[in-house]
């Protein structure tokens, strides 16, 4: 089973945002002739590489609570200008939104087990369903 990551978004409103951001940056990578590939980069390498990368994904934290997951495609080692060594997460793009769940602040990244990762919000029988519905549902219980 793969392994997860989870991150906080930081100064990110919601899934939106993130979503338009993501989109800003790709497009701007497009212009200037540069892979479109959507990276974040962060100060530490993950030594779990194998398990991350067996279809493992960034759960991102927003406004206090775990909202969105990219799938990971590729952790790259790299260095800034200084020489200082940092790791560039490599995803999808595409933001999977999911129960939402409280996660409190935390520094950096952590792994995030795939026994209490939460659930994508649209499954098999609920991908025609409006996501203000399936958010009532989820709240109930229900999903």
């Amino acid at each position: 089973m793969a392994l997860h990551l989870i991150k906080l978004c930081v100064g990110c409103d919601g899934i939106e945002d993130l979503a338009h951001w993501v989109a800003a940056t790709l497009a701007e990578k497009k212009r200037r002739g540069l892979v479109p590939e959507h990276v974040h980069r962060t100060r530490m390498m993950p030594k779990r590489v194998e398990e991350i990368l067996a279809g493992g994904s960034l759960y991102w934290v927003i406004k206090g609570q775990i909202r969105v997951r990219e799938t990971i495609l590729d952790l790259r080692a790299v260095k800034d200008e200084a020489g200082v060594g940092h790791c560039d997460i490599v995803l999808s793009g595409d933001l999977v939104e999911v129960e939402a769940r409280p996660y409190r602040p935390f520094q950096g990244w952590r792994y995030l087990d795939p026994a209490v990762a939460p659930r994508d919000l649209l499954g098999e029988g609920t991908r025609d369903l409006p996501v203000e519905f399936l958010r009532e549902l989820a709240g109930l219980g229900l999903l």
